[in-house]
């Protein structure tokens, strides 16, 4: 989409132009749109044991009801936005989000784990229609020069919603609303939905800057759809069955397609994804860091719920207080970073970030191994304030490498592909460390929790240290990135 496609009677066109009163209140119906979906692939995390309980099923349920979601949002994200542009960006974003309404309420109905996943998978999907209409429509009543401005609560809230949900569904699960127990995580939806729907059609322009020349390049889907279905199903499935041979072939088959696809991207004339967004260095650089970070990230909520609800036998409850202290970090470095250190210090931003949080997570291991089963809530604090610190110093930065040098015919596609890697990533990182986390469990009890917690721990502060290494790789600032 070009500056001279946006539609006149809703878009500002002068280079001063400042955005209208409707332009931000389509920013709020975006805004509450990627507040649901980031909430609901972090929400189910603190839920996952209350869950298998009621529904029963074994390890590999809980995996699965975190991994449908995510999973299945990263593979719609790559068709949806095209097919924006051929459809109407209005039309798929509310089609999205009554999707996600209702699959949503199927989630909080839900009488069996199987029923579960397919709704949750459902649920993925239609954000994944949602989302990148959304930030379509807000390039369409954003003048270019006020874009990037909207765009800035991107990466706090990426940061801010993925620590939130946790503790919020720890809230919902005490107060058991009118008997609902876990159910109430997904049933909260439903009223945001509704709201966010009928908001959006009162506000959201008709005519979105789509590109009706444009074409879907349904080999490209194929390849990349198949080659990440390929990888997610065996690494998820293969401990609890036994890694049959099956599972090694969809592995090697899955890096097959993988390659394919980036062959048939070079000779399609309608690319899945830009190319020209992976001549930027920055962004090819921002978006494997991203997939490193998000990785450990979901590990690390998985296990630290996993070790204290089923391990340490604690109350939902109890364990969302316990996860305050990483939200309090997180909250205050994401402010510190917006507001002075992103700007002042770049690249060495994600470096002091990834140091802390490598630091917290080397603590949390020390205190989980040293305190054992006298670990208490204080006990825990510091490090997990200190992992939350780390962490909160990356969200920002990392939004500004990869789409603060795009076009504005660039930033939305990157930014959706921001957000699938996010997704993806953390999919990805559950799927395999929630593996490492119960092969190393064993038979369930309190010492084989915390072994395996330990385990998954030091992992992922290896993984922070290896993604350390790759921000050495990013310009020293986002805007000398070109």
């Amino acid at each position: 989409m070009t500056t001279d496609q946006l539609p006149t009677a809703r878009t500002p066109t002068a280079a001063d132009a400042r955005p209208t009163r409707t332009a931000w209140l389509v920013l709020v119906v975006v805004v509450l749109a990627d507040l649901m979906d980031l909430i609901d692939s972090s929400i189910a995390n603190l839920a996952g044991p209350s869950i298998r309980a009621d529904l029963g099923g074994g390890e590999v349920t809980v995996q699965w009801v975190l991994s449908a979601y995510t999973a299945a949002f990263a593979l719609g994200l790559v068709t949806s936005g095209r097919l924006g542009d051929l459809l109407g960006q209005r039309r798929l974003f509310l089609l999205g989000m009554t999707g996600f309404t209702l699959a949503s309420l199927a989630c909080g109905l839900a009488p069996s784990a199987g029923f579960l996943i397919v709704a949750r998978t459902l649920q993925g999907l239609s954000g994944s229609v949602m989302i990148p209409q959304g930030l379509a429509l807000v390039k369409v009543v954003f003048p270019p020069r006020h874009l990037r401005k909207a765009l800035t609560p991107v990466g706090p809230l990426m940061g801010m919603t993925m620590v939130a949900g946790p503790i919020l569904a720890g809230w919902l699960l005490h107060l058991d609303l009118f008997g609902s127990q876990w159910r109430s995580i997904f049933l909260i939806n439903v009223p945001f939905g509704v709201a966010a729907a009928l908001l959006g059609r009162r506000v959201l322009p008709r005519e979105g800057g789509e590109d009706r020349a444009a074409r879907l390049d349904l080999v490209g889907v194929g390849l990349l759809t198949a080659a990440s279905a390929l990888l997610v199903v065996p690494l998820i499935q293969g401990r609890e069955l036994g890694w049959p041979a099956w599972t090694y072939a969809m592995l090697a088959a899955s890096v097959a397609l993988l390659a394919l696809f980036v062959v048939s991207q070079r000779r399609t004339a309608h690319p899945v994804i830009a190319p020209t967004l992976f001549r930027k260095r920055s962004f090819v650089v921002g978006l494997a860091v991203v997939a490193g970070f998000y990785a450990s990230l979901s590990a690390f909520v998985l296990v630290i719920n996993l070790l204290l609800q089923q391990g340490m036998h604690w109350t939902p409850l109890r364990t969302g207080l316990t996860l305050i202290p990483w939200a309090l970090g997180t909250a205050v470095a994401v402010l510190l970073a917006g507001a002075v250190l992103a700007e002042r210090l770049g690249r060495a931003t994600l470096h002091l970030g990834l140091f802390l949080a490598v630091a917290g997570l080397l603590a949390l291991w020390w205190s989980v191994a040293h305190w054992a089963d006298a670990i208490t809530v204080w006990k825990l604090a510091p490090a997990l304030l200190l992992t939350g610190f780390g962490s909160g110093l990356v969200f920002v930065p990392l939004v500004d490498f990869i789409i603060g040098d795009a076009t504005p015919e660039e930033v939305g596609t990157g930014a959706g592909l921001l957000n699938a890697v996010q997704q993806f990533a953390g999919a990805i990182g559950v799927a395999a460390l929630g593996t490492v986390f119960f092969a190393r469990a064993g038979h369930p009890s309190a010492h084989s929790y915390r072994s395996a917690a330990e385990l998954v721990f030091a992992i992922t502060a290896g993984l922070n240290v290896l993604t350390l290494l790759l921000v050495g790789l990013l310009p020293r600032h986002a805007q000398q990135a070109h």
